[in-house]
């Protein structure tokens, strides 16, 4: 018998974690080896030799070089790496904004890296929330109004969309300040009232980009709780980032470098090895 990686014990060792919808090395490699095929359905997020390149004055740029990678439904992922890594290339594919020059990828069951930017749209529309580093938030609505907006545009009715912007609004712990205006709440709260806007669709992964990197640290840890309590209610969460420490409250972490994936570790052995 083959001896076992220190990874393959460490996924052996899930089920004493209560991390459950963490995936396996061994699953991940086997759904993204097989090229052409639709993943299961509990597979909400495959690539397979993503590539994108860019062409800047006549110099082709690689931001990516054959990515592959295989996030269950319910992860909670964090994806980081230096500036030039490839990270905001790969998550602008991930979201949708973008499309590869090869490879593949598949959104919860849907081949999207052939679509037309109609599709594209429509797709990026109902399956995924972002979570920006600014909190764009209407500077004269209410935290409830702001919430509501994305329903607004999808033609939700409107008790009904008051009934969600509440939801979501409670989900992030803000059900006391649906009625404040931005200026009435704090760079933390603001954020919170962002996620709960990217929530009210019911998306299928939540998409946070750099979330801390206008909030200081004790703000960044509440954030961070927040993630953390969605992660737990079964919501995909996948955060973008360039701090270690901050990387390392997620689940699992997958690091860029060069564009391709220097290294995909669960959240003890990532911080392990970078002395967290």
């Amino acid at each position: 018998m083959t001896p076992q990686t220190t990874g393959e014990r460490a996924d052996d060792a899930l089920a004493t974690t209560g991390e459950h919808s963490l995936s396996t090395t061994a699953e991940r490699k086997a759904v993204v080896e097989a090229p052409g095929q639709a993943p299961a359905k509990d597979w909400v997020i495959v690539t397979r030799g993503l590539k994108r390149e860019y062409d800047m004055g006549g110099e082709i740029v690689r931001a990516l070089r054959g990515v592959d990678v295989a996030i269950r439904r319910n992860e909670y992922v964090a994806i980081m790496g230096p500036s030039g890594s490839g990270k905001s290339t790969l998550m602008n594919l991930i979201g949708c904004l973008d499309t590869p020059n090869d490879g593949e990828y598949w959104l919860n069951g849907t081949l999207v890296s052939e679509m037309s930017d109609d599709a594209l749209a429509r797709v990026r529309n109902k399956e995924i929330g972002f979570v920006f580093q600014t909190f764009n938030l209407l500077p004269r609505a209410t935290a409830l109004h702001n919430v509501e907006l994305p329903l607004v545009y999808a033609g939700v009715p409107s008790d009904e969309r008051k009934r969600r912007a509440r939801e979501a609004l409670e989900r992030v712990q803000l059900g006391d300040r649906m009625d404040h205006r931005p200026n009435e709440l704090s760079g933390g709260q603001r954020q919170r009232v962002a996620i709960a806007r990217a929530l009210v669709n019911n998306p299928s992964i939540l998409l946070a980009d750099e979330p801390t990197g206008n909030l200081d640290s004790q703000t960044s840890e509440e954030i961070m709780k927040v993630f953390e309590g969605l992660a737990s209610q079964g919501q995909t969460v996948i955060m973008v980032t360039h701090e270690p420490d901050i990387a390392a409250h997620a689940r699992r972490v997958v690091v860029l470098r060069d564009g391709v994936i220097a290294s995909d570790d669960r959240r003890a052995a990532f911080a392990a090895r970078m002395g967290l």
